[in-house]
């Protein structure tokens, strides 16, 4: 888990930003005076700072005597930046030019975070169903996606090593903890690889229609598998 003070650099606050919010929030209302000292940030640096954060809808200006900082509740400031967000993305959306055709070869994926947002954007496009083989690890992290698509009704089949409780979803249980995943939309597309800590991870995506029909092959034999390891 990062820092706190790392994690605020995700919206759109710089360092020293990020050390004053967290000031403000902590101390309550501050002059940048008091903020400067308090984060051992020089005053000229701090002013500076402080007025990053106005225009950043983190903070507010108390005009008194003398003027001072208030820190915007986090779920606020997040909320306000991520709506905004959502309507840049609109606007982008309808006039960012498209793709001809689909692409049919390989695409490389690396790094953990990388195949987990390739991962979850995969099963969030899902129209019809998914078939997905994950560890457990992995499968605790997509919980709440893979029950956004129950919820409306998709079909969704899960493998892992790790007990699946998601109302709906047809699940087996694999007996081996490797970090091998696999993941297949809608019959058009595959992710596969293996996924595990740093930036060693990799992974293949693919709307390749023979190399979904070799993935869906597999699965259907590991469930069959499966279903005779009970039946013995």
């Amino acid at each position: 888990m990062y820092p706190i003070t790392e994690e605020l650099l995700h919206f759109g606050l710089t360092r020293q930003e990020a050390n004053l919010y967290l000031t403000l929030l902590t101390h309550g209302e501050s002059t940048g005076y008091e903020a400067a000292k308090l984060t051992g940030i020089s005053r000229s640096n701090t002013y500076t700072a402080l007025a990053g954060l106005v225009e950043k809808g983190a903070a507010y200006i108390m005009e008194e005597n003398v003027v001072r900082y208030i820190a915007v509740p986090f779920e606020e400031f997040s909320g306000n930046m991520i709506r905004r967000l959502q309507s840049r993305q609109q606007s982008l959306l309808s006039r960012l030019p498209r793709r001809k055709t689909e692409m049919q070869g390989y695409i490389t994926i690396r790094g953990t975070r990388q195949i987990m947002d390739k991962l979850i954007h995969m099963i969030q496009e899902t129209k019809q169903r998914l078939y997905i083989s994950v560890p457990g690890t992995i499968l605790s992290q997509i919980q709440p996606y893979l029950l956004q698509q129950l919820e409306e009704e998709k079909r969704v089949v899960i493998l892992s090593d790790a007990p699946c409780t998601l109302t709906g979803a047809t699940s087996y249980v694999i007996h081996k903890g490797d970090d091998q995943i696999r993941l297949i939309v809608d019959s058009v597309k595959v992710l596969t690889g293996r996924i595990s800590d740093g930036e060693d991870s990799t992974c293949l995506f693919s709307l390749n229609r023979n190399l979904v029909d070799v993935f869906k092959e597999m699965l259907k034999n590991e469930i069959t598998l499966i279903q005779l390891g009970k039946d013995v």
